[in-house]
């Protein structure tokens, strides 16, 4: 059970990235970048802002940037070997999984999850106070 002071993962949740490229693949979605983090892919690939937008980028009905997929698997452009071409540039919606706030609006919802992510529940407990810190991060970009 959960309130506004006491979320349901308050004692922490344990998670290790296990490199399957689960995350990156297989349904339909939106990996959503700034204009700055667009701008910080181009240079790490060494490529002008506009040559990324036109190879990597899909520009939606609302104005928001995603970077685009493969079809029919779904897999970011990015991926390949189940390893991020762009890691250490990677945009905020990457750096922050699985700290998501709809991953981590319920017990369900984080269960759910696992099922497509086998680091969900693995590995080390991160302390509900870095959880914290990565949600915010996140709602920030």
């Amino acid at each position: 059970m959960s309130d506004a002071n006491h979320p349901w993962y308050e004692k922490g949740l344990h998670f290790s990235c296990k490199q399957c490229g689960m995350c990156c693949s297989g349904t339909p979605g939106y990996v959503f970048l700034s204009k700055k983090e667009a701008l910080l892919i181009a240079e790490f690939l060494k490529i002008s802002g506009e040559d990324f937008y036109q190879k990597y980028v899909r520009t939606l009905a609302d104005g928001r940037i995603s970077l685009k997929e493969i079809s029919p698997s779904y897999r970011c452009i990015f991926l390949k070997d189940h390893l991020c071409l762009i890691y250490p540039v990677r945009p905020t919606q990457c750096r922050t999984f699985p700290w998501w706030k709809s991953l981590l609006s319920s017990e369900k919802a984080w269960k759910e999850e696992k099922t497509r992510c086998p680091g969900i529940d693995q590995g080390p407990l991160h302390p509900y106070e870095k959880i914290q810190k990565e949600l915010d991060s996140a709602q920030e970009a």
